[in-house]
């Protein structure tokens, strides 16, 4: 790649969907919510351990953190924003929108809204729904988001999969019902023939060699001519935390798989990209977006 063409590359969006191990949706039926403030949290530790990462790569990303966390570790959220990076709204615990009702979410979305501004000082731009919930039959969540006063949401994964997905939505931003609406930012996608194939983060990204995962973020920079969106979790730079009895070989494979290998892959990822915060990329830069 000439100078020219490194410079005119886009820069793309890194976020961290800032939640605990026990935390996530494939242990709902293992571990029970009113459990979690009886384990030792690990998030602190692996999130300044991010933090560290990102400084040594002149990275500044995203980071949606859940408002359970919010009330529970504020000098967490303050130390992100110190380092000039983006907090932003992950949801108060990890309950998946197609779970909720609309009332429900919306008494959600404020109340985090509120703990994630005390905590850090700064207006709360951007929403991830857990589990990226915002399918087919949740998108009033958009219109909920945005009477709430959000500027964007990052909540759509346009692929096939058993927990999520709207395989059929635009691979790239748009404003929900035209003109007016809501930004949403979806995760992003390779186009392969017809399929949309995931290269935007999480399982995908320890499960693919990472060559591949190169390969495929570079075509949506060059080909497409677009700027993508990574995300991953604190836990998966954690290779030590206590491993679950009694899951499913599935859920063991997508939680564990290359744990160990995902900070050193990370590390590459922040060195053969250009990366920046969510609302520096697709707020400041994308007033065209229809």
């Amino acid at each position: 790649m000439t100078g020219e063409l490194q410079k005119r590359r886009p820069t793309n969006g890194m976020t961290v969907d800032v939640e605990d191990y026990f935390q996530v949706a494939a242990f709902d039926e293992h571990i029970r919510r009113e459990h979690w403030d009886q384990i030792p949290c690990r998030v602190e530790a692996n999130v300044d351990r991010i933090l560290a990462l990102f400084d040594e790569h002149g990275v500044k990303g995203t980071f949606f953190v859940l408002g359970w966390m919010a009330e529970r570790y504020p000098q967490m959220l303050r130390r992100i924003v110190a380092g000039g990076h983006e907090v932003a709204s992950h949801g108060y615990d990890h309950v998946r929108i197609v779970h909720q009702t609309p009332q429900a979410f919306r008494e959600e979305v404020h109340r985090t809204g509120a703990l994630l501004e005390d905590a850090t000082g700064n207006p709360v731009r951007g929403y991830r729904a857990a589990t990226f919930s915002i399918v087919e039959e949740t998108l009033w969540a958009l219109d909920e988001l945005l009477e709430a006063g959000y500027q964007y949401s990052s909540s759509i994964y346009p692929v096939h999969h058993d927990l999520y997905g709207m395989p059929d939505a635009p691979r790239f931003p748009f404003r929900h019902l035209g003109e007016g609406g809501l930004l949403e930012v979806p995760v992003t996608t390779v186009k392969i023939g017809k399929t949309n194939v995931p290269c935007g983060g999480g399982g995908y990204f320890r499960l693919f060699p990472y060559a591949l995962s190169r390969w495929a973020l570079r075509r949506v920079n060059e080909h497409d001519g677009q700027s993508a969106v990574f995300f991953f979790h604190p836990w998966e730079i954690d290779p030590e935390q206590p491993r679950q009895t009694g899951i499913g070989m599935k859920t063991r494979v997508r939680h564990y798989l290359n744990l160990s290998r995902m900070e050193g892959r990370l590390a590459r990822l922040l060195k053969d990209f250009d990366w920046g915060r969510m609302d520096d990329v697709f707020l400041e830069r994308r007033s065209d977006v229809p």
